[in-house]
């Protein structure tokens, strides 16, 4: 049974000896019930953020969180361009771990409603650059996990194992999985600090008059290591409008080494995301889990087509999304939260639509980047991405790596044909010509009528 925000509240002493808290209320972030939450509001001002683990799985997350903010010292967080969660403290609730940290603000914006141009596109790709950035010192030195590329490998290559052996796994994906763990050339990459795995609810936005919405807030550090940075872009799929933009952003800001095979392994992570699902259920004995993944592993079979994960040296086309599951899943109205952070992960958030493919025959020169948060790669990168980097795969619905929620989709072909999309009905060419706007400005103006109907929304 969920805690009352001042049954929470009232333990904020605990882990923050002479806090005086006089004001409580509850934290909104489309939890699934993993974690009780809430907002204490201390006399000199400041709120802080509570978060009551429901059970074991969900306080191993905490303390894996604890431990990843304590390594942003302060020398640390000086070196990026937003802020991080500050470590308060922990303490118990009943026999329950509970931490501690400030509340950030900003809002959230959902993958599908990421609009492209400049703003909230390009500002994530500078982020997960930045983040990509850091020494790898500051996970070394408190212990947090460090692989490297046959690591990573390593990784991937037991999670396959550990999910054929449900005898769940539809024996196509278990063969395209096992071939591109055994593909030398996917593997040949330069490991960097990541989160392991952001989501678009990782980032949290403040609005600017002229640029549009930027970060000023990444959440979400509970999985910090050293490893593929591939693993933090995957979820870009799920943002067709702003996936090119947020790779040429990357791009531009990284200075990291050319990793051609980087969105094909980001591919791989974000369809290995409905493994982990299974064998998490499997674990916990839990058949409605099992059930559900084995539900979307069978999906994701048959959305797949011809295309194979491996890098190719050019876009040749003949790549469909994984994904084609609109009709199977009912859909969700997405939303804009402007409190604090997803409190876990639901088997929704995984679920990715294959819409219309455009005609690759006429892709003669290089491929569109496409993912943010799910690689590194340029948007117009050159020869040497994967065919399937383009907004063609409308992944909206993987939203959540590790974990389980499939958010409303917007289908690429409503986009393509001006119908409705996540900022309601817009004419392609009689639009602009009324408008006198290019493209990226006429990005913005979508961007600033969403920003609006967040602003005047109540967020809590």
């Amino acid at each position: 049974m969920a805690r009352s925000p001042f049954t929470l509240v009232a333990a904020v002493t605990a882990a923050s000896p002479g806090a005086e808290v006089v004001g409580a209320r509850a934290l909104t972030s489309d939890g699934d019930g993993r974690f009780d939450s809430a907002i204490a509001t201390l006399a000199d001002g400041r709120e802080l953020v509570i978060r009551v683990a429901e059970d074991d799985a969900a306080a191993l997350e905490l303390a894996e969180e604890s431990l990843a903010l304590r390594a942003l010292t302060a020398g640390t967080r000086e070196m990026l361009a937003f802020g991080a969660p500050a470590y308060v403290g922990e303490t118990r609730v009943g026999e329950a771990r509970a931490l501690v940290t400030d509340l950030m603000p900003g809002f959230q914006i959902d993958a599908a409603q990421i609009p492209a141009g400049r703003g909230a596109a390009v500002s994530i790709g500078k982020t997960i650059a930045a983040v990509h950035a850091l020494p790898a010192s500051i996970v070394r030195a408190v212990g947090l996990p460090v692989r490297d590329a046959q690591g990573v490998r390593a990784d991937i290559q037991q999670m396959i194992d550990r999910a054929a052996a449900t005898g769940r796994v539809p024996a196509r994906l278990t063969v395209r999985w096992r071939d591109a763990a055994a593909d030398d050339d996917l593997w040949r990459f330069e490991s960097a600090v990541t989160l392991g795995g952001m989501q678009a609810q990782s980032f949290l936005f403040e609005d600017d008059p002229d640029e549009g919405p930027h970060v000023v807030g990444v959440l979400g550090w509970r999985g910090l290591n050293v490893g593929d940075p591939a693993e933090d872009l995957g979820w870009l799929s799920g943002a067709p409008d702003a996936a090119t933009d947020v790779h040429s952003a990357y791009d531009a800001a990284s200075s990291r080494a050319s990793d051609d095979a980087l969105r094909v392994r980001a591919r791989l992570h974000a369809e290995l995301e409905f493994a982990r699902w299974l064998v998490h259920g499997a674990e916990l004995r839990r058949e409605d889990i099992v059930d559900d993944a084995a539900a979307l592993l069978e999906s994701l079979a048959e959305g797949l087509r011809h295309d194979d994960l491996r890098v190719v040296s050019a876009y040749t086309g003949g790549v469909d999304s994984a994904l084609d599951v609109l009709e199977r899943v009912p859909a969700t109205t997405s939303s804009v939260d402007t409190s604090m952070q997803t409190d876990a992960y639901r088997p929704e958030d995984l679920l990715w639509d294959d819409t219309d493919e455009p005609d690759t025959d006429a892709a003669d020169g290089d491929p569109g980047d496409e993912e943010a948060e799910v690689r590194p790669e340029a948007a117009g990168g050159g020869a040497g991405h994967p065919s399937w980097e383009e907004p063609t795969q409308d992944l909206s619905e993987v939203s959540g790596v590790r974990g389980s929620t499939h958010e409303a989709l917007d289908e690429e072909s409503d986009a393509s044909e001006g119908a409705p999309g996540p900022f309601g009905a817009r004419d392609s060419s009689e639009d602009d010509a009324h408008t006198g706007l290019d493209p990226a400005e006429e990005a913005q103006r979508a961007a600033r009528a969403a920003l609006q109907r967040w602003s005047s929304s109540d967020s809590e």
